[in-house]
């Protein structure tokens, strides 16, 4: 059974920093490409930024270019959502996922964590 848990989510002062990690299990961690999304009250869910199965390769969002950056582990089944200069629109529920390498979907999702910047 595959699992992602979130964690590191929780209140900061804007211009702040938060680190969102997320530990897989029950998958070929280092097979799949990892992404982190984030969910803002009545908006979509969108991508904020992945990372490629190796690490080598990191794409992002143009509103958090600069200011997050994401890592993996491997060894340690974990990515990582380094959040920096924090504002009140980066608030919303972070979400970590995973899709195969070969694919173009995120089929595992983890359950998400709050985030909330305080203006």
């Amino acid at each position: 059974q595959v699992q992602l848990v979130e964690s590191g989510g929780g209140l900061v002062q804007a211009g702040g920093s938060l680190r969102l990690s997320c530990a897989a299990s029950g998958l070929p961690f280092s097979s799949y490409d990892m992404g982190w999304f984030r969910q803002a009250p009545g908006k979509e869910r969108v991508l904020v930024g992945a990372i490629n199965w190796i690490g080598g390769s990191t794409v992002y969002v143009d509103s958090v270019k600069g200011r997050f950056a994401i890592s993996r582990d491997n060894a340690k089944n974990s990515v990582y959502l380094q959040m920096n200069s924090l504002k009140a629109e980066d608030t919303a529920v972070y979400y970590c996922a995973a899709k195969s390498s070969r694919a173009s979907n995120y089929v595992y999702w983890g359950q998400g964590t709050q985030v909330t910047v305080s203006s």
